[in-house]
This record gives structure tokens, sequence and C-alpha cells, in this order.
């Protein structure tokens, strides 16, 4: 029986490696990691092109005696993001402190006692339905206590400083600008993410094209990892869904 259950669990074991990659692992285990050949972006796999917003392109139009033509894009022009498809620096400089503390205190006592000195004449009975001797002037006597105590405290600090540059969605028609950005960096096995989005005004870029977090409305931050060392700070699966399901 044991060595029936031992050969099932090497079995599973063997079944789970391709799908969690140990395979490669296991083939690598001595050697030092192996450099990617140079190739074109485009034959890499995973490629694919690039969707984003493009605002609508001003055919060039060279005028007579002019340096200028209309529809080129910089030549004493404001560069700051105005239509779709413009990139717009997003400087996120978040320093946020907050202390909570509650004591709640509570406490209760009831008493409660009752005679039958005289009930329909029926209190000489007591004594055929009740054991030992009854008195009926302290038939019932009961009390109770209660007492609790809570308290909680919240010391949380935050500080991120980030820029990420986001890309301008949609212009609402009040003119303000829908942007959102998303930023990904990757060192060994962990990965960074760092998302923003929101609606921003025109007139709230600075004159180098960048806005800071404080200036967009109905802003939403996101920074995050994925990688092995996120996956150890967790804790595990079934753990998670005893602490769930657990009522205790």
């Amino acid at each position: 029986m044991t060595k029936s259950l031992g050969r099932v669990l090497i079995l599973v074991a063997l079944i789970g490696l391709p799908g969690c990659g140990a395979l490669d692992r296991l083939e690598r285990v001595g050697k030092p990691p192996s450099f990617e050949p140079v190739t074109s972006p485009i034959a890499l796999r995973g490629y694919a092109p690039q969707r984003i917003p493009m605002p609508m392109t001003e055919p060039v139009v060279f005028q007579a005696n002019s340096l200028w033509a209309s529809g080129s894009r910089a030549f004493f022009k404001d560069q700051r993001a105005t239509r779709v498809g413009d990139i717009l620096t997003v400087e996120i400089e978040i320093d946020d402190n907050a202390k909570v503390a509650n004591t709640t205190s509570r406490s209760r006592d009831n008493a409660s006692s009752t005679d039958a000195g005289a009930f329909f004449g029926f209190e000489g009975y007591l004594g055929r339905l009740l054991p030992g001797d009854v008195t009926p002037e302290a038939l019932v006597d009961v009390g109770s206590s209660t007492e609790q105590t809570g308290a909680g405290t919240v010391d949380r600090s935050e500080a991120i400083t980030l820029t990420v540059a986001a890309i301008v969605t949609d212009v609402l028609p009040n003119g303000n600008l829908v942007i959102q950005g998303k930023q990904e960096v990757r060192v060994n096995f962990e990965l960074r993410e760092l998302l923003v989005s929101g609606v921003v005004r025109p007139e709230d870029i600075s004159n180098i094209n960048t806005i800071r977090h404080t200036q967009i409305a109905e802003a939403r931050i996101s920074y995050g990892g994925r990688g092995q060392i996120t996956d150890l700070q967790q804790p595990a699966y079934g753990q998670q869904v005893i602490e769930i399901l657990s009522p205790f």
C-alpha cells in the first residue's frame, strides 16, 4: 500500500512538472544563464504589433515663401499633449501617513428575582415536581454580567516616487484629456508593474509636458509585482481558502 501511494505521488509530480516549467529549471541545474541570440524583435515569440489610439493625420502642405509647412510636428509649437495618441509624463510622488486609535469598553450587570408565595394554591405541589426543599418565596433568582473591551490601532506610512509616460486615449467634449499608462520592469524572475489612469485638464499640464498625480481626477494608480518573491510573500492557496471558510 505504501509503495503504491509513493508511485502515485511520483506520477502526480511528474505530470505537474511541464505545467510549472520545472523541467526547464532542472535542465539548467549547474549551468550559468545563457544569452539570447540577437534577432529581430518581430521574430520573437509573443510579439504583437502595437495598436494604440492615434490622432487624425494632417496633410503636410508647403506654402510659397514660407519656412513653415502646415501639418509638421514641431516648429515653435506647443509640445504639450492635446490630442488622442499624444504622450504625457505623469509624476507620482506619494508620501502619506495615517494614525488611528480606537478603544471601546462596555459592561452590563443584570439581576432578577421572582417568588411564588401564592400561585392559585398550587404552590404546595412544587415539592412534588422539583427535587429537594422548595421555597416558593425564592423560586427564581437570575443574575447576569457581561463585559467587553476592544482596542484597534492603525499606523500606516506610504512613500512612492515614480515617473511614467501615459497616452491620451480620449478627449472629452469639455476639452479634458483621458490618459492611461502602463510600465513593466522585469528583473530576473520578478516583474514590477505600474498602472496609472484618469482625467486631466490641459491647463494643468506644465510647459515640459508633465503633470502631477494630484492633478489627475478619478486617478487610478497601481504599483505591484508578480514573480517568485511576490509568491513567497503570499500565503498558500489552501491556507487562504481555509481562512475564508473557517468560522473560527
